[in-house]
């Protein structure tokens, strides 16, 4: 590759022809999705099951824990993941060398986990972190391994196989998770299933990719993905610190308990948001660096993306937040009510990050990570003071201050991209128009709800229906709002068209 600009290299690239460029994304779309449905129902059913189990100490302990070494993941991935994907060509050599530099980083991660597990716990004043942290320590060396075999399943295309490694991981580390929980080893029983994923992900990536890397080579030009890929990980680093500065606080100041509510509210809001914009980006990524020469369809591929993970997220969103309450209690539990105002906040936020994603496919298709992390540096840091600030609040400030925080970066990334070619006019219309749309079912779910039910399950049932009688007035009277969302209807033929 030329000295250095992978964005250049993937313009100059042929594009593949069009026909099979969109059955490969429309067929991609419908695998991932198929996968994901799978992946969040394991996810979910997880989720109620191990809450019903475990208490919110128990999960306060491991997000103490992973709020600090998770950082390891942003650095063992190092960017090459995204690196190989958005390359136009990955000879034999260089794959190979990606492969043994991502699990290179991934050993030393892991000793350097182990090591600093005394002064994790010391930070915390939690003596039971350090067998916790270096419990944990294996993971950075196992997701060293898988990083390249997902790359290359992902660069190929092949989304099936994908979809089949992931959904088996998480399977067996849910199954290890809750035997040791059933068996009443609390915490353990989240170490185990976080270990148990990770080694039957690498098993499964590593046995349906077809691929084995080769010795590491010195003739094979690395310099394309090492810039490209420090560049995304500076941006990656700077997201995670503003993402996990929350938890950081909260458990450093409030304890363990206060921090498994804040932690299950976050992960109630990450479960959507995670099964549906990784896989997007997934397909996204390869099919937008392939049409940068084609502007057109370029804007198409992006809008109606953008369009499929709005309208998929904001409306679960809308209808959670309404419904916090009967939807948390019933589910996970009575232990658990006071998580509910604070993933009311947060749900808030989540609509603003789920319309943020389209920018970040912007920044990554054109090879923009430089300018991603510029923007990044910015939007974070003043996130990350926000929530120092919130913190004086307890957990709804800390809440409160990161949907703030993210609702303005959303717009800051629209601004930062105007003379990048992308239709950021047309990005900032789909989010809000999406928004208001499922806002407005969302306060007609909760005020029909209160009014007319006064049993949780009562409220729940009402609070669907109102949803769904709010959403079909909407399509009536909103012709916009209409055709947004016969445009999702219509993916597989638009896919088949980009």
């Amino acid at each position: 590759m030329s000295a250095g600009n992978v964005s250049a290299a993937v313009t100059a690239a042929a594009s593949p022809p069009s026909a099979p460029l969109g059955r490969l994304a429309a067929r991609g779309a419908l695998l991932t999705m198929s996968g994901q449905a799978c992946k969040i129902l394991l996810q979910f059913g997880g989720i109620v099951v191990l809450a019903r189990l475990l208490s919110p100490g128990d999960y306060g302990l491991l997000a103490m824990v992973t709020a600090i070494v998770g950082i390891g993941e942003v650095l063992r991935d190092f960017g090459l993941s995204s690196a190989a994907v958005q390359a136009p060509s990955v000879s034999a050599a260089q794959r190979s060398n990606l492969f043994w530099i991502n699990s290179a980083i991934g050993l030393l991660l892991a000793l350097a986990v182990f090591a600093a597990a005394p002064a994790i716990a010391a930070f915390y004043g939690q003596p039971a972190l350090q067998p916790i942290a270096q419990a944990l320590a294996p993971t950075f060396l196992l997701n060293g391994f898988a990083t390249q075999f997902r790359a290359q399943l992902n660069r190929d295309m092949r989304f099936g196989r994908l979809a089949v490694a992931e959904v088996g991981g998480q399977a067996f580390g849910l199954a290890a998770g809750v035997t040791l929980a059933l068996r009443g080893h609390g915490h353990w029983a989240l170490v185990a299933q976080q270990l148990g994923q990770a080694l039957a992900t690498l098993l499964f990536l590593a046995v349906t990719s077809g691929w084995r890397p080769g010795l590491p080579s010195r003739g094979a030009d690395m310099g394309a993905f090492l810039r490209y890929g420090s560049n995304l990980m500076g941006t990656q680093l700077v997201v995670y610190a503003s993402r996990n500065i929350d938890a950081l606080l909260i458990g450093q100041r409030f304890g363990a308990e206060l921090l498994g509510l804040y932690n299950r509210a976050y992960q109630l809001l990450m479960l959507p948001l995670n099964q549906i914009n990784v896989p997007a980006t997934s397909i996204a990524l390869p099919v937008l660096s392939r049409l940068n020469d084609d502007p057109a369809r370029y804007a198409r591929f992006l809008l109606h993306g953008q369009s499929v993970m709005l309208h998929a997220t904001v409306a679960i969103f809308a209808f959670a937040c309404a419904q916090a309450e009967p939807l948390i209690v019933l589910v996970l539990g009575p232990q658990w009510a006071a998580a509910v105002p604070i993933f009311q906040i947060l749900a808030a936020g989540g609509a603003f990050q789920v319309a943020a994603q389209a920018s970040y496919w912007v920044f990554l298709s054109k090879g923009l990570t430089g300018s991603n992390l510029r923007f990044t540096l910015v939007s974070r840091v003043l996130l990350i003071a926000g929530i120092v600030f919130g913190a004086q609040w307890g957990t709804q400030g800390v809440a409160t201050a990161y949907s703030l925080g993210v609702a303005l970066a959303w717009l800051g990334g629209l601004v930062w991209l105007r003379g990048s070619g992308a239709p950021v006019a047309a990005m900032g219309g789909n989010a809000l128009r999406a928004m208001l749309a499922y806002g407005l079912c969302g306060l007609a779910s909760a005020a029909l709800s209160l009014t007319w039910a006064s049993s949780l399950g009562g409220r729940l049932a009402v609070g669907a229906g109102t949803m769904l009688a709010a959403f079909l007035l909407l399509l009536a009277l909103w012709p916009a709002f209409r055709r947004s969302v016969a445009d999702v209807l219509r993916s597989r033929s638009l896919l088949r068209a980009a």
